[in-house]
């Protein structure tokens, strides 16, 4: 459990946002940061990634990412599933206690330490603390509301915080 993080990413058409809350969580009781920013753009702008886990392994994670996007060109799943390999099988990054979402125009993945690339089927993932309420609260925005991407991606984190101990309603949000 990555504690005092959540990130929640929703992808509708070709409409895009991610969005962080600014949480941070020293151990397992203490809030040391309200206004943290989890949220980066990568890639010229083109790629969303949010990030939970230890800050300087996240903060690790997406400058390799960026790396891998500049080497592909920006495809997003390429670049991810080099990403998930190298972070898998370096005796240094496989260390690494982290989680990411990365998304572009054309789709989120989540990326694990083990190797995992995953693309949601329905355009919505999220991962920390309260990754469970904020995906729950967008899957249920986007199937009873005409809300674009970005609005359910905010109000998704807003529902979290009122659930989760360790997500808070300093919300930011990137979209594409």
């Amino acid at each position: 459990m990555y504690e005092g993080t959540t990130i929640v990413a929703v992808k509708i058409d070709k409409g895009v946002a991610v969005a962080g809350d600014g949480q941070v969580t020293f151990g397992n009781s203490t809030i040391v940061k309200h206004g943290a920013r989890k949220v980066r753009r990568l890639y010229e702008g083109k790629v969303i990634a949010g990030f939970a886990g230890a800050v300087a392994d996240s903060l690790t994670l997406c400058e390799k990412l960026e790396g891998k996007l500049e080497t592909y060109q920006g495809n997003l799943l390429r670049a991810a599933v080099e990403l998930a390999k190298e972070w898998r099988t370096d005796r240094v990054l496989r260390r690494l206690e982290a989680l990411m979402v990365a998304a572009s125009s054309d789709a989120i993945l989540l990326i694990s330490g083990t190797g995992e690339v995953i693309e949601p089927d329905d355009g919505i993932a999220a991962v920390g603390s309260g990754a469970a309420y904020a995906q729950a609260a967008a899957k249920a925005l986007v199937r009873h509301g005409e809300l674009p991407p970005v609005r359910i991606a905010e109000e998704a984190l807003k529902i979290a915080s009122e659930i989760c101990v360790y997500t808070n309603d300093n919300i930011i949000v990137e979209e594409l």
